[in-house]
């Protein structure tokens, strides 16, 4: 099942093209089936493209995105390096089937942080971090309908990553309060929309607690150098080809995206 679920998306990615839905003997009727077939879909991306894994992306922490896909719970995907770029970064609209724009903070990894006897809180996993960054993730589907096809064919198709913009790191980074920090997505030079910290599981931190658990009771360690993306603060804005975006997180920095129209 996991070979005949994977297969489909694989499609989809390189030929820049959707589907329906997965065939019924394809599709993953289980969070665990759905995240083994995001695994197996993921070896095959790093093998056709080139590059690895290096770290997380967080999706459905505010209630906006809940709403949107009718979930009730966060669920993850994998950043890869062959779709992650620095800002200011220039991407062809054509990259891509759909162009969500997400305005999320980012936590990278000082140390492995692996599986431990009893769950870590908050403080334990905030001391293994290198710092905060701000990035926009760019959600692609290969679903046509991919507000309704449902949580585990979702996360089979990697949780919709389309791509990664990150800015730079922040390390002193502590004394900030993420929640109340405002974020503010400019399109054009007009600002359209605003949010903060607090929209995701109200706090950035908690939405990494989220994940670092879900990692754990999966048998997963976050490694030393590894990203994690938080989970979307404002609405999401759907991008059109010649859109100039610069995502705007205060103290945490900035970061700026081109749309081009090719």
């Amino acid at each position: 099942m996991i070979d005949a679920c994977s297969q489909p998306l694989l499609d989809a990615y390189i030929q820049r093209a959707r589907i329906g839905e997965l065939p019924p003997v394809a599709r993953p009727t289980t969070i665990e089936d759905a995240y083994d077939c995001q695994g197996r879909l993921v070896e095959r991306l790093t093998s056709h493209y080139g590059g690895h894994v290096i770290g997380y992306k967080i999706a459905c922490t505010n209630t906006i995105a809940q709403r949107l896909l009718k979930v009730s719970e966060p669920f993850y995907g994998r950043l890869l390096s062959s779709s992650t770029f620095e800002s200011p970064a220039t991407l062809p609209a054509s990259r891509f089937v759909m162009r969500v724009i997400e305005s999320e903070f980012a936590f990278r990894f000082a140390r492995d942080l692996p599986p431990a006897a009893r769950p870590l809180d908050r403080d334990q996993i905030a001391a293994a971090l290198a710092g905060v960054l701000p990035g926009i993730e760019i959600v692609d589907s290969r679903f046509d309908s991919w507000t309704t096809v449902g949580a585990p064919s979702l996360i089979a198709d990697n949780a919709v990553h389309g791509a990664w913009v990150k800015g730079a790191l922040l390390t002193d980074w502590r004394d900030l309060d993420l929640a109340a920090e405002a974020v503010e997505l400019r399109v054009n030079g007009k600002v359209i929309e605003r949010g903060s910290g607090k929209a995701v599981l109200g706090h950035p931190l908690n939405a990494l607690e989220w994940l670092v658990h879900r990692l754990h009771e999966r048998g997963i360690a976050l490694k030393a150098g590894e990203y994690v993306t938080t989970g979307v603060t404002t609405d999401i804005y759907d991008a059109q080809p010649g859109d100039h975006l610069i995502a705007d997180f205060g103290r945490v920095g900035a970061v700026e995206l081109t749309m081009e129209k090719r």
